[in-house]
């Protein structure tokens, strides 16, 4: 009979290079959300694929990058621990985008002789584009080297087959799916996510949300700004922002659930440590 395996797999990467996608792809269902405004994953978030005789299980990590606020150095926090103590270590890179400094200091954080490179997004670059990140990323010497596009699923089989080659013997250790906090985390994410399809490039990086009232199938989210002028633009006119975020989250919880939002103004909540904790962050 052959022997089970499991293990942790962290992809790490500069913001906006498509980890969420690569792991929602992978484990064929919603586990982080998406957004192609940078820094959209600010927690540790795991998802989990299995096959038959192995459960890979992947943290989503947030991006790293140059933090200019206590959230900002909360989340490179998050990110770095999170790739710390797991089996296999990604790194995570656009092919879209020359591969650069940024790139070159993620690296550097790594264990670079056990650490797999991804190349991501390659359904939208085009063949030189993806050969020269390909090469820039050769002189780091990591273990090896892929290809991918989270959004067609190009190269994603070859790569999840070179993973579970790296898993060492074990049991699993989550059934299928993730191991977000909770059920309110989760809701408080889908609400940041279609606020950020909504507004769009208006909407501030400094925007939080959490569950302040569960009492189901009745759900009250907070949404947190920084500024007055911010919560006008949240709001929109008539409500009509509101009204479509809403329609869209519920539209991915369980039927019959009722979700309210609400706004609040809490000035500069992103530069205050006891704030950023308080958000859960």
């Amino acid at each position: 009979m052959t022997e089970h395996r499991c293990g942790l797999v962290a992809l790490v990467g500069r913001p906006n290079v498509g980890k969420s996608s690569i792991v929602n792809a992978v484990c064929g269902r919603k586990v982080s959300i998406v957004s192609d405004k940078p820094q959209t994953t600010r927690h540790r978030v795991v998802g989990v694929a299995n096959s038959p005789g192995a459960q890979l299980v992947f943290v989503d990590t947030p991006g790293l990058h140059k933090p200019v606020s206590a959230l900002g150095e909360r989340v490179n926090s998050t990110a770095l621990e999170s790739a710390g103590d797991v089996d296999v270590q990604c790194l995570v890179v656009d092919a879209t985008v020359p591969f650069g400094r940024g790139d070159r200091w993620v690296a550097d954080r790594l264990h670079l002789p056990s650490t797999v490179v991804v190349v991501n997004k390659c359904d939208r670059a085009r063949p030189e584009e993806v050969l020269a990140a390909l090469s820039a990323a050769s002189d780091l010497g990591a273990e090896a080297y892929f290809p991918v596009s989270a959004r067609t699923g190009e190269g994603l089989d070859t790569f999840v087959g070179h993973l579970l080659s790296r898993l060492p013997p074990g049991p699993a250790l989550y059934p299928e799916g993730t191991d977000v906090p909770d059920d309110e985390l989760w809701v408080a994410e889908l609400v940041r996510e279609q606020l950020l399809a909504v507004v769009r490039d208006e909407l501030p990086y400094s925007i939080a949300t959490r569950v302040t009232e569960w009492e189901w199938p009745r759900v009250r989210c907070e949404i947190v700004v920084e500024r007055e002028s911010q919560k006008g633009m949240v709001i929109g006119r008539g409500g009509s922002v509101l009204k479509e975020v809403g329609q869209r989250v519920r539209e991915q919880m369980p039927p019959g659930a009722h979700l309210e939002l609400r706004v609040k103004v809490d000035r500069d909540w992103q530069r205050r440590p006891d704030r950023v904790e308080r958000l859960g962050y």
